[in-house]
């Protein structure tokens, strides 16, 4: 199947670091843009992305998916082979990948090569010249570091002071000053720290997203339209549509042919504890402590541990190995993790979309990429702007070159322990709570309280 015909779009994108395309699906059910090319640096990416244009679910059967280090690539040898002059592109879009930012691994922040990519889109951002950029990333990326100092050195632990490169935060303050060099700080940059959920993912994802631009607009993100659930009304906040669940996003889907990344036989055997919506919490302390072993006396939340997915609460944030005992994302109802298939529709790519490689490959497209929805409304918000340039410019020196904006972007839906009890916010009203389970109660304990 080929691309339909469609109207010539009013504005014209170049998505960089596109992985598996979630970021570019969105700016194009916008329907706004012209995408113009994707530029990924692993093949099987590149393989998703092109079976996907084939198949008409984004783009056009123009748009190029080129595979390319961009940590090498000119990007004045990309402007020529799109037939671009610098100034001409309406958005720069991408998402520079992000573990070295991230606080769910280990924190090596620039002294890992990845991090240097930041700088990377900063560089195509100057070629290119574009209108605006549009570049996402992980909300940790705020708090990191140039120079990571271990917990144990710090100064509160009898450590000397941090250095200036070892304060929290250090490594978006370089970026904000060496992007305020660029065309003599012509582009200012409004970052904005959201949650997918809040904008009607059924998935609870935070991230960040930096909107620059060279023509002196202010941008104001859209405030949150969904929201939780007031137990005590029934209702969400005035004005806000109730979070949307995973028994939204997977009613009636079906998944003929499902690739797995599934729990062995002795996660199972725990697994099959646990109610939906619980985790470790709920099992007999002996049982968890068996199970877990040194996690269990670990400092944090640990609520991915043994956690069984609830369909009346949005998703957890879908991470690249749903099958670890540390990280799962077992399936409400069975004793297996969610599918490739349940992945995508809950991070919204368009049913049909296909994945090329293994099952561990396909789950890492999915597991990275960027929510859909979050990439729609960026589109929406950046259009509007191009489309009054003029109506909504500021006055020459109102605006700071780098604003941070928070959108109630740490969203939680569970309270895990509390006086003895582990607790699931049921997303509906009322409290549903489970108390610890000795080894001989194995059926599933009913999600709300009668």
């Amino acid at each position: 199947m080929t691309a339909a015909p469609r109207k010539k779009r009013k504005f014209r994108t170049v998505s960089l670091f596109s992985g598996a395309g979630g970021l570019d699906v969105g700016v194009d059910q916008s329907g706004l843009f012209d995408l113009l090319a994707c530029v990924e640096l692993q093949p099987r990416f590149c393989e998703t992305l092109t079976l996907n244009r084939d198949n008409g679910l984004f783009g056009t059967e123009d748009t190029r998916i080129i595979q390319a280090d961009l940590s090498k690539l000119d990007p004045y040898e990309l402007m020529d082979e799109l037939g671009l002059k610098p100034g001409e592109l309406d958005l720069l879009a991408g998402g520079p990948p992000c573990q070295s930012f991230s606080t769910a691994g280990r924190r090596r922040t620039v002294e890992d090569p990845r991090g240097t990519l930041l700088w990377d889109f900063l560089r195509f951002v100057e070629a290119f010249k574009p209108k605006y950029f549009l570049m996402e990333n992980v909300r940790g990326l705020l708090s990191a570091a140039l120079r990571h100092r271990p917990i144990a050195d710090r100064p509160d632990k009898g450590g000397p002071p941090l250095t200036a490169e070892e304060r929290q935060g250090s490594v978006i303050e370089l970026w904000a000053d060496d992007m305020a060099k660029v065309d003599n700080g012509i582009y200012r940059v409004d970052c904005f720290e959201v949650n997918a959920v809040n904008y009607g993912a059924p998935q609870l994802r935070e991230r960040v997203l930096f909107i620059g631009n060279r023509v002196n607009q202010q941008v104001e993100f859209p405030e949150p339209t969904h929201g939780p659930i007031d137990p005590a009304t029934g209702q969400p906040q005035p004005g806000l549509l109730p979070h949307c669940t995973l028994r939204d996003a997977l009613a009636a889907f079906r998944d003929d042919d499902p690739v797995l990344m599934d729990f062995s036989p002795r996660k199972k055997h725990y697994l099959a504890m646990i109610p939906a919506g619980g985790n470790w919490r709920t099992l007999p302390t002996e049982v968890a402590q068996e199970s877990m072993g040194k996690a269990f006396f670990a400092k944090g939340g640990r609520s991915g541990w043994w956690r069984r997915l609830s369909w009346d609460l949005p998703c957890p944030t879908i991470v690249t190995l749903p099958n670890h005992a540390s990280t799962s994302m077992c399936h409400p109802d069975e004793v297996r993790a969610l599918s490739v298939g349940e992945f995508a529709r809950v991070q919204e790519f368009p049913d049909g979309w296909s994945f090329a490689g293994s099952a561990m490959e396909q789950m890492a497209q999915v597991g990275n990429a960027v929510p859909v929805r979050l990439g729609l409304v960026a589109a929406h918000t950046i259009a509007r702007y191009l489309e009054r340039p003029s109506d909504l410019q500021a006055t020459e020196g109102d605006l700071p070159r780098f604003r941070r904006v928070y959108l109630n972007s740490h969203v939680r839906t569970r309270q895990w322990y509390k006086a003895g009890q582990a607790f699931v916010w049921d997303g509906i009203g009322g409290s549903a709570h489970y108390g610890r389970r000795t080894p001989a109660q194995q059926e599933p304990l009913p999600l709300f309280d009668a």
